[in-house]
């Protein structure tokens, strides 16, 4: 007989994905164990073998929702009333409410590697195509010159700023002196200020 789902299925699966974040990211890819996940998560493991098959499936799941998550967050986010400057920082403001308490996840997927599949990294890569894509046409808007097909520098100047907003977890502290808005101001006028010196 099928398992009917709990009414709270997606709030406690939610939770079992943060749990087993936190084990992969403090205990390491290999060393972790689906035992040891169904303990901290307080499940059984016949219970986390039904959800997730495996270990590999588990770690897809986790960078999977993630980057949903945000990518639906971008979505939410986009005012086409505003103008392309706000709109942009407002993506990045975003991004980093997004990362609040996603380190773990940040760590998962920095270091999935051979877990996934390649049908599982080709799936992950669409989603982050289109995250990035969210960027890339403001900053498109903004300076269209960046897209010239003789000298394409759209993707450089985007991944640049993506390069500033996702290592920003080894060194933010919500408690320090810059505050997540702050840094959105901050990051978001280095790229605006800066491109306008790249020919």
């Amino acid at each position: 007989m099928a398992r009917t789902r709990a009414e709270d299925f997606e709030e406690k699966q939610h939770q079992l994905l943060l749990t087993a974040a936190h084990v992969f990211a403090t205990q390491g890819m290999d060393k972790a164990s689906m035992s040891q996940i169904a303990l901290e998560a307080g499940v059984s493991k016949s219970l986390l073998y039904h959800y997730y098959p495996s270990k590999d499936a588990l770690i897809f799941a986790i960078i999977h929702t993630h980057l949903k998550e945000l990518e639906t967050a971008l979505q939410q986010a986009t005012d086409p009333d505003l103008p392309p400057g706000q709109r942009l920082e407002k993506l990045v403001l975003t991004m980093l409410e997004e990362y609040r308490g996603a380190d773990d996840q940040h760590i998962v997927q920095l270091n999935a590697g051979s877990a996934l599949s390649d049908d599982q990294r080709a799936r992950l890569l669409q989603l982050e195509r289109r995250i990035v894509r969210h960027f890339s046409a403001v900053i498109c808007e903004i300076h269209p010159i960046l897209d010239r097909p003789e000298r394409p520098l759209l993707m450089p100047v985007t991944m640049s700023l993506f390069g500033m907003l996702n290592w920003v977890y080894m060194w933010f502290r919500d408690e320090g002196p810059v505050s997540r808005e702050d840094y959105a101001k901050l990051a978001t006028t280095l790229i605006l200020e800066g491109v306008k010196a790249v020919r």
